[in-house]
C-alpha cells in the first residue's frame, strides 16, 4: 500500500512510478530490491519489505560484500511494493528526479532472533532499529544487519553492514564491477536513453 506522502510527493501525470494500487504484498516470502538512483547525487536505494510496504534507506556508496565496511543507510519514505518493479526515468522536476536501475532483486529471509532464539518479526526489529535478514538476490546473497544509530552527529540514520558469513568477499566491489540491470540488462545510461527515446 503506497502510504500518503508517497503519493502526495509525485504527480502521476508526469511520473511513471506505480501509484502503489497493484498489490499489497508480493507473496510467500518478503521481498528486496535495490535500485541504482542517478538524481542529484547517485546512490542506491535499498528497500525490504515489512508489513506490506517497503521501508526504505539510500545507501550513498551502495552495499558491500566486506564486514569490515560499515555504509551509512539514511531512511527515505516508504514505498509500495509495486515499486520494486520500477526502472525507468523520473522527470527531472518530479522528486527524485533521475534515472533509476534494479540493480538487485530477490527474495529474503528474517533471521532476527530475540535473547531466548525465537524469531523476531520485522516490525518489531524495524522499531527496536537492529534488523537481520539474508539476501536471496542475483547479485548479493548472505547475512545483512541494519543498525540504527542512537547517538552522535548521524542519530537516526542507519549503518548497513554484510554480516561474516560465508557469502562475505572483502576482495569483490559489485557496485563497481556489475554496473547494469539485474532486471534488463541496462546500464543507467542506456535507461535513460531509450526512455527518452520512447
Amino acid at each position: 500500500m503506497a502510504s500518503n506522502t508517497y503519493k502526495e510527493k509525485r504527480d502521476f501525470d508526469k511520473t511513471d512510478e506505480p501509484k502503489g494500487s497493484k498489490k499489497k504484498s508480493s507473496g510467500d516470502k518478503p521481498i528486496f530490491v535495490i535500485q541504482k538512483h542517478d538524481a542529484s547525487q547517485l546512490h542506491y536505494d535499498f528497500r525490504i519489505e515489512i508489513d506490506g510496504t517497503l521501508k526504505s534507506w539510500s545507501v550513498p556508496k551502495g552495499p558491500s560484500t566486506d564486514p569490515s565496511e560499515k555504509q551509512m543507510a539514511i531512511p527515505t519514505g516508504d514505498h509500495p511494493v509495486d515499486y520494486a518493479d520500477f526502472e525507468g526515468v523520473i522527470p527531472e522536476d518530479e522528486y527524485g528526479g533521475g534515472t533509476v536501475m534494479i540493480w538487485d532483486k530477490g527474495t529474503f529471509e528474517n533471521i532476527k532472533r530475540d535473547e531466548d532464539g525465537n524469531s523476531m518479526g520485522l516490525k518489531t526489529s524495524f522499531e527496536n532499529g537492529t534488523i537481520e535478514i539474508e539476501l536471496h538476490g542475483e547479485k548479493l546473497k548472505g547475512g545483512y544487519a541494519l543498525i540504527k544509530m542512537d547517538s552522535g552527529k548521524m542519530e537516526g540514520n542507519w549503518l548497513l553492514i554484510k554480516m561474516d558469513d560465508d557469502k562475505a568477499d572483502a576482495r569483490r566491489n559489485p557496485t563497481s564491477t556489475e554496473p547494469k540491470s539485474t532486471e534488463t540488462g541496462r546500464t543507467l545510461n542506456a535507461i535513460e536513453k531509450e526512455e527518452s527515446d520512447s
